[in-house]
């Protein structure tokens, strides 16, 4: 094969991959995407962009090292008459090699730090949400909103009953039948969902109860892991209302893979009357405190108990 037949090759090879590549970018999470999804909140783009540097800096490099690979490989090759050349170093090559190499590291450690610092900075957090994992579910508990604090709002979230019961051993049930309106949702689905307002800075604490785990939820651009006896912080800012799933992303028992996370993100007046409802049935939950009858009450708690 002839160098112009090597590159045409290579460039159409290049053309398919990149067409490829650039369809799945704009893309929802489906089967077979190439590439991280752009994320639903305002620090998501972080990651994703972060993501794509470094991946263009791998490509362009293997461009370089793979092309001059095969370029010495078939146009200079002793079939054709070649000589290696006989040399010990050239060293201003040398020192272009290597200080090119360490600029491109000290740049994506630049770009790395400010993100992971951007995200942990969780400065005027307009809400906190308190996540426990266990095994294996998840409890969230509202601890404030807007500056004021929320009491008695919280619960456990597991999996959901249509996808437990399917996979059951000799269940007879189909995986591909439990859906969600048109949406697949088998063991992606909850009893009950994290319910949080867009356009509000969330600040999560996030711990575990038992063993390590991992509250993963790709649209929010990061994962925090949950370990007993640590409390980590991170934030998100959802942009759009909308469900957003995920994961427990560290290996914490034989039912690891079945306690997904749903976070359903609502418009802040849909939140307002979503928390009140939460809160009048968290009251009406608690026991009503007992009446008292002036002297008969006191009299009664005067006596002692009999036996």
């Amino acid at each position: 094969m002839t160098s112009g037949g090597i590159r045409r090759s290579f460039m159409a090879a290049a053309g398919l991959a990149l067409a490829t590549f650039g369809s799945a970018v704009q893309a929802n999470p489906h089967p077979w995407q190439l590439n991280m999804e752009r994320g639903a909140s305002t620090w998501s783009h972080v990651p994703y962009d972060l993501n794509n540097i470094s991946l263009w800096v791998c490509v362009v490099i293997g461009v370089l090292v793979f092309g001059a690979m095969f370029v010495a490989m078939f146009r200079f090759r002793k079939s054709r008459g070649a000589v290696a050349e006989k040399w010990a170093h050239n060293t201003a090559l040398e020192v272009v090699w290597t200080t090119i190499p360490v600029l491109i590291l000290i740049t994506l450690a630049y770009l790395a730090t400010g993100g992971l610092t951007s995200w942990a900075d969780t400065t005027g957090s307009q809400m906190t949400v308190k996540v426990t994992g266990y095994q294996w579910k998840w409890r969230y508990d509202y601890v404030s909103y807007m500056g004021k604090p929320i009491d008695k709002v919280g619960f456990m979230s597991k999996l959901d009953k249509q996808s437990d019961y399917t996979r059951q051993l000799d269940s007879g049930m189909d995986p591909y039948a439990v859906k969600v309106g048109d949406e697949q949702t088998y063991l992606l689905n909850v009893d009950k969902p994290l319910v949080v307002p867009v356009d509000t800075k969330i600040r999560f604490v996030i711990t575990g109860g038992d063993v390590i785990h991992s509250w993963w939820v790709p649209a929010l651009g990061w994962k925090l892991d949950a370990i007993p006896g640590i409390v980590n912080a991170a934030w998100t800012n959802i942009k759009e209302p909308g469900t957003y799933r995920g994961q427990c992303a560290e290996l914490c028992g034989q039912d690891h893979g079945f306690m997904p996370i749903v976070v359903v993100a609502k418009s802040k007046a849909d939140f307002a009357k979503w928390l009140a409802e939460q809160e009048a049935a968290s009251g009406k939950s608690l026991p009503p405190p007992a009446p008292i009858d002036g002297g008969a009450a006191a009299t009664a708690a005067a006596t002692p108990p009999q036996g």
